[in-house]
């Protein structure tokens, strides 16, 4: 009988630096995943802030003071950051453009990048709110189904959402068809009304995101709260008012922060659709650096950054806030949506009816258009798309973007993400579970480790993008003539990796936050180490939320575009998003064709996601 040391748990012959090894694993595993956040995102965030701080081999403000001072950028703050002291004229300068009907080409490029996302973030209620209204008080087949499908805007690229609408609203796309068959159009939908069609996309992307944390929000109510209302007097309205809203709007907060986080962030949508006309900080972060002025763009983007980390704080602080919120009791009952035919003629439910006709235009719409633009043209059904495809492939030269390398490039990064990702966010996901378990000082440190893990959700990819091309991909010098240098393959698969993590922490910590700490105890007691226990106990039993994870963090790096399309410029290494914005604008009917190519292999990631019950917020 073999047995091994006491409180070892580990055969005979294995040796000591076997059992030191399995003692420690966690902790080097820790190590490991700090060097490589250390390096692969630290540091490349860390390069941008030097190339905007330093000038000439000195820390300088000039950088800062020029961005900061140009109305281009600023608008009528400009002159605000030029002379601060001047309180008269620019309260009389503040007047005069309240005065004028706030024009445009004085709020600058970064008051333009928040009031489309102000207005996104309008739309995205808008269509956002009825859907969680809908979810939460109304039982109707396919009810589990539609909320499922609220997941995906952590799914689909934005550059496939951006080919989609122009595939629905462009001169030759769905709406245009259908209008031409009552004798109307062709409208130029696209180019007379850009920024409609990109709040709209925006909508369609973070509109399903506030239904989702609304809906959760929503069904946390008690009902008896609202019996009592009743009894009390309150008429139905005043009993909402008083007991159900207020419950909501913390949710209904986090859900719009996070929509203006990731609207004012935004590059592929406006870059698709809209271009330098309607540009963000982001596309015109991106033109800088395609004319070689890093040191601009750097500054415009660590300006961005700060911008986003003080709303990504706040978002992190509502979400703190809502984390010890469990479910009611006894939630609101959910009634039959339309028990008889008679009932459909209410107001209320005729409401629910157009609602659902709105919902189909935006949010299937774009999608089915994009299936179906592949496959016509003005001509009626054709496969000329797809065969432009299959001959670029056969017969395209070295220089041109070939579809099969993009899709190989796309699967094969997705796969190396998975092998850095997920190890990455289940061990985020160990410590701060441990960590938060703790009081005091323990506890402190995991909401430090939290936040600094959450790091991607608060910067863009372009800023690692711009971080990792001039650092990592340039070069760092070392001591001793050597050079820090991560090129090709391993510098893309780094941006996905570090894009993709956060969604495997946040997926894996709730399951891990909900086990008996007593199970652990008891493996602990019969002699097993702390890493034989997270390995054969507490990792078993999250499964669900690892699958899920290792799903979310392939179809985001199926569908990464911001730093892939800085990082593969001029190289064999672009992947389906990067073809799909090359072509588009060129050949749209190819681009509309890669889009669909791209939709099906990311619908079956959902489709994984989907049934291992994948989560981005605890329900």
């Amino acid at each position: 009988m073999t047995t091994g040391r006491s409180g070892s748990g580990s055969p005979r012959g294995r040796g000591r630096g076997y059992d030191w090894l399995e003692r420690h694993a966690l902790q080097l595993t820790a190590l490991l995943t700090a060097a490589v956040l250390g390096v692969m995102l630290y540091l490349p965030v860390g390069v941008v802030f030097a190339e905007a701080l330093f000038l000439d081999g000195r820390l300088s403000l000039a950088h800062f003071r020029e961005v900061l001072t140009d109305p281009f950028y600023f608008g009528v703050l400009a002159s605000v950051f030029a002379d601060p002291l001047a309180v008269g004229s620019h309260y009389a300068s503040l007047v005069d453009w309240i005065l004028a009907g706030f024009p445009s080409f004085r709020m600058g490029l970064f008051g333009f990048t928040a009031y489309q996302a102000a207005l996104s973030t309008v739309a995205s209620l808008a269509l956002g709110l009825p859907a969680a209204y809908i979810l939460a008080n109304y039982e109707f087949r396919g009810r589990r189904t539609i909320r499922s499908l609220t997941i995906l805007p952590f799914v689909l690229p934005g550059i496939m959402v951006a080919v989609g609408f122009y595939a629905m609203f462009g001169q030759a796309g769905t709406l245009n068809t259908i209008l031409g068959v009552v004798g109307l159009g062709p409208f130029r939908f696209i180019e007379r009304n850009p920024l409609a069609i990109v709040i709209v996309a925006h909508a369609f992307y973070n509109a399903p995101l506030i239904a989702r944390i609304t809906v959760a929000a929503w069904e946390s109510v008690d009902v008896r709260a609202l019996e009592t209302a009743r009894s009390l007097g309150a008429s139905p309205r005043r009993a909402f008012a008083d007991v159900v809203v207020p419950q909501l709007l913390p949710a209904i907060t986090t859900g719009a922060l996070l929509t203006f986080i990731f609207t004012f962030m935004t590059f592929p949508i406006v870059l698709a659709l809209g271009g330098l006309q309607l540009a963000t900080v982001e596309v015109w972060v991106y033109a800088r650096i395609q004319r070689l002025d890093f040191a601009e763009a750097a500054t415009l983007a660590i300006l961005e950054t700060i911008v986003s980390l003080a709303l990504t704080y706040a978002y992190l602080r509502y979400e703190s806030a809502q984390a010890g919120m469990s479910r009611a009791a006894t939630p609101p009952p959910r009634e039959r949506l339309f028990p008889d035919l008679r009932t459909v003629l209410e107001p209320r439910r005729l409401a629910i009816v157009g609602y659902g006709v709105v919902a189909l235009v935006v949010f299937v719409g774009p999608m089915a258009s994009m299936v179906i633009g592949s496959v016509t043209d003005g001509s009626g059904f054709t496969l000329r798309h797809y065969e432009f495809l299959v001959q670029r492939q056969a017969e395209g030269a070295t220089y041109q973007t070939l579809p099969w390398p993009a899709i190989r490039n796309s699967l094969l990064f997705g796969v190396a993400t998975l092998f850095v990702a997920m190890p990455m966010g289940v061990v985020i996901s160990v410590l701060t579970t441990r960590s938060g378990r703790g009081r005091g000082q323990s506890g402190r440190w995991a909401t430090v480790i939290d936040t600094l893990a959450m790091l991607p959700l608060a910067v863009s990819g372009i800023v690692f993008g711009i971080g990792l091309l001039r650092g990592l991909v340039f070069g760092i010098p070392l001591v001793g003539g050597w050079r820090l240098q991560v090129t090709g393959v391993v510098a893309i698969v780094a941006a996905h990796a570090v894009a993709a993590y956060p969604f495997v922490t946040r997926n894996v910590s709730p399951l891990l936050a909900d086990l008996d700490p007593s199970l652990v105890e008891s493996a602990r007691s019969l002699g097993a180490s702390r890493y034989r226990a997270l390995l054969d106990v507490e990792l078993p039993l999250v499964a669900s939320g690892i699958v899920a994870g290792a799903a979310f963090a392939f179809a985001i790096s199926i569908g990464e575009f911001s730093s892939t399309v800085i990082l593969a410029s001029g190289g064999d290494t672009y992947t389906m998003p990067v073809a799909v914005e090359r072509y588009l604008g060129r050949r749209n009917g190819p681009a509309i064709a890669m889009g669909t190519v791209l939709l099906v292999i990311t619908g079956l990631s959902f489709v994984v996601v989907d049934r291992v019950g994948g989560r981005f917020e605890r329900d």
